[in-house]
């Protein structure tokens, strides 16, 4: 281990099955049955699914229809992303209420930085205290880690769920970590975890007994990285929570101009861009702004409430319902704007319920070149036409630190 980490206690709480426990505390005649979130229709996908629908082989990502063959006697419901929201809401409350630092990494889990508290309080009964106080206060159950790191604390996190608290006391890692499956380490997914398994590499201690040599020339400079989480070792600091109210951009264009087409292709660009940062930061939005200013420099603006999403196709939709809303003067346009607003936490990179799963793989793909080279390696092509894939102002958040 890091001396560095030696000093550090990192908790990590994630709720259980969140957005099952939000839909058994509205209704406990849901409770103790296999229950499945997600879109209702043929093609729809899991969002979510309680534990005992998960004992048949359902998880989230999974085509509905498949679930319920695996479990026939499952109930799916359309999941309330509003409803999901406030209870997250009220826990980041709780916990910024109480915690010295802390971090919301999505909707339902959260890092707290309580390094020092030892000397006054004690780490692990601060963190016990207040996971009850969570869990009193919105009747929901939550889990619990704690060591030195963010890594380690999310992995204890994980073999204590659901409804379960651990703690891996420093210098101990190793010995934690060493029986687990590659697979528990959160940098590494299916393919890496596939790979090293083919490799003869299925526990964490044989990962940290490979020659660093043979680690980099499968892996890359990814090599290296790998056999320092294997030992324990993550020193990512925990990142202070904001709450981001919104994401906007807007281009002036060099010529003032009325062709409706470069103007609405010019829009989906923009919202191509903005919806992938809500995606890159586990944002989704119900409020969608577009904004136009003429020649003259009369600026005009319309809104739509929409349901919560950052789905690419179902943003550009409603983006060019405003715009052919907000476009009635046919005078040379200035300037295009594109704001979203009321932002959630989600993680779902697609529309959370209706969204079929070859959509999901596409928009997954897409969303994948874009993190490794940028959000401009891919476009769609009325967007290229534009001309030559018009630079547009980098989304700007705009918020309150809380």
């Amino acid at each position: 281990m890091m001396n560095a980490e030696a000093n550090r206690s990192v908790i990590h709480m994630d709720l259980d099955a969140f957005f099952v426990s939000v839909e058994c505390l509205r209704d406990n005649r849901l409770k103790h049955k296999p229950l499945i979130i997600g879109g209702t229709g043929d093609r729809g996908v899991v969002a979510s699914c309680s534990y005992e629908a998960r004992h048949f082989g359902v998880h989230s990502a999974m085509p509905v229809k498949m679930a319920l063959q695996l479990c026939p006697d499952a109930i799916v419901i359309k999941g309330d992303m509003e409803a999901y929201s406030r209870y997250s809401h009220l826990i980041t409350e709780i916990i910024s209420d109480k915690a010295p630092l802390f971090e919301k990494s999505s909707i339902d889990e959260f890092y707290l930085d309580v390094s020092g508290m030892d000397r006054f309080f004690g780490c692990y009964k601060w963190g016990t205290e207040l996971r009850q106080t969570i869990m009193k206060e919105s009747g929901l159950t939550i889990s619990m880690g704690l060591s030195g790191n963010k890594m380690v604390s999310k992995i204890a996190t994980g073999e204590c769920k659901p409804n379960g608290q651990r703690e891996i006391v420093h210098g101990t890692e190793g010995d934690f970590l060493a029986p687990l499956p590659v697979k528990k380490i959160p940098l590494i997914g299916k393919k890496t975890a596939r790979l090293l398994n083919e490799m003869g590499i299925v526990k964490v201690a044989t990962l940290r007994e490979m020659p660093d040599e043979m680690l980099r020339a499968v892996f890359g400079n990814m090599g290296p990285v790998l056999k320092k989480r294997a030992h324990g070792i993550d020193d990512s600091p925990v990142e202070p929570y904001s709450e981001r109210k919104s994401i906007s951009t807007e281009h002036t264009f060099s010529t003032d101009t009325i062709d409706v087409q470069k103007l609405k292709a010019s829009l989906i660009g923009m919202v191509e861009k903005i919806g992938f940062k809500m995606r890159e930061q586990k944002k989704l939005t119900s409020c969608l702004t577009v904004k136009l200013r003429y020649s003259n420099f009369d600026t005009v603006s319309r809104q739509l409430r929409i349901p919560y999403t950052s789905s690419d196709d179902l943003l550009i939709a409603h983006a060019l319902e405003l715009f052919d809303k907000l476009y009635n003067r046919r005078m040379l346009i200035r300037l295009l704007g594109v704001r979203v607003s009321s932002l959630v936490h989600g993680q779902h990179q697609i529309h959370l319920f209706e969204e079929t799963e070859e959509n999901i793989r596409l928009h997954q793909a897409l969303d994948s070149i874009k993190y490794r080279y940028g959000p401009d390696a891919v476009c769609r092509a009325v967007t290229a036409e534009a001309g030559n894939r018009m630079r547009f102002q980098t989304p700007v958040f705009t918020g309150d630190v809380i």
